[in-house]
């Protein structure tokens, strides 16, 4: 199986995840200018704001071959926001929450590479049967939504490395070298993270944000609106009120009612931490400091090395 250096222009396997409010191309630009995927969250933005942040990473970094665009499939623009970037030199993809049967061939025509993320085995399967590049395979504990199937990194990885002959890269409560160095002895060709990342200066999360992620600890996050949209949440105002309304066997009617719109901006953008929707993972708990991407990325490499025995190195 490939690493996932020989299929992108890449000097370390890793990816910056494309977060929703967080990964902007300030974000992306920096990463990969460290030698990593670098990937503009498209999933808040309107096609005109995807634009913008396409200039602004192109602007800022020395390596655009390094740059994706990360898109649930699930938004009514998809299909614009993806057209849109592939006029822009977007040639490597992310895609979510949607069939990867949809633009997959599509976007190969279109000589992009694509990679679609999943939640079990099955799904992996699929996903290479479609044509993807690579798969995505992303734990349970990740920020964020997650699949329902609530199967955990350690054991997903090795199960989709033993299903698919294409690359697979690890995700979900991946926040060290350490962490990178288990999930390729499971495996994995390379790892993206996100929580991470969110804890960086050139992240667009809020302050606000950024300092509740250093101040978490092993249990400030927790999987809910299983009903609706399953996801993993800080614990704060808004995330007990929607725990009130599933202990009391909440309808997914009322939980989309509660959720609302704008609620994930408020949070993670404009920094409310009461009332917005904050979407982090497990591994939060582990964040204790706001680096610089470069500075994290070198980190990440050396407690990597540090981790694996010789021959494992990147």
């Amino acid at each position: 199986m490939k690493n996932i250096c020989s299929l992108l222009p890449l000097e370390y396997p890793l990816i910056q995840a494309g977060m929703v409010w967080v990964s902007g191309g300030k974000l992306a630009a920096a990463s990969a200018n460290a030698g990593i995927l670098g990937v503009i969250g498209a999933g808040s933005m309107r096609p005109d704001l995807l634009e913008e942040h396409i200039h602004k990473a192109k602007k800022f970094t020395r390596h655009p071959e390094r740059l994706a665009v990360n898109v649930p499939l699930l938004y009514e623009k998809t299909k614009e926001q993806l057209e849109l970037s592939l006029n822009l030199g977007i040639r490597t993809f992310i895609t979510s929450a949607g069939s990867p049967k949809t633009y997959t061939s599509w976007l190969k025509g279109e000589g992009a590479k694509v990679i679609h993320v999943v939640s079990s085995p099955e799904f992996a399967l699929k996903s290479e049967a479609a044509g993807c590049d690579a798969i995505i395979a992303e734990g349970f504990e990740a920020g964020g939504h997650n699949g329902r199937e609530e199967i955990t990194t350690l054991t997903l990885i090795p199960q989709v490395v033993d299903s698919v002959r294409i690359p697979v890269i690890a995700a979900g409560g991946i926040g060290d070298g350490r962490a990178i160095a288990a999930v390729m002895c499971l495996g994995a060709q390379g790892a993206q993270l996100g929580t991470r990342f969110v804890a960086t200066i050139e992240s667009s999360a809020h302050s606000n944000f950024k300092q509740a992620v250093i101040n978490s600890n092993s249990t400030s996050t927790m999987l809910a609106m299983k009903k609706y949209v399953p996801v993993r949440l800080y614990k704060n105002k808004f995330f007990e009120d929607v725990k009130r309304l599933e202990d009391h066997g909440a309808t997914k009617e009322e939980l989309e009612k509660l959720l609302g719109h704008g609620r994930a901006r408020k949070g993670m953008l404009e920094g409310d931490m009461t009332e917005g929707e904050i979407e982090i993972g497990q591994i939060a708990g582990l964040i204790k400091d706001i680096p610089s991407v470069e500075a994290l990325v070198k980190r990440l490499i050396q407690e990597q090395r540090q981790s694996l025995p010789s021959g494992y190195f990147f």
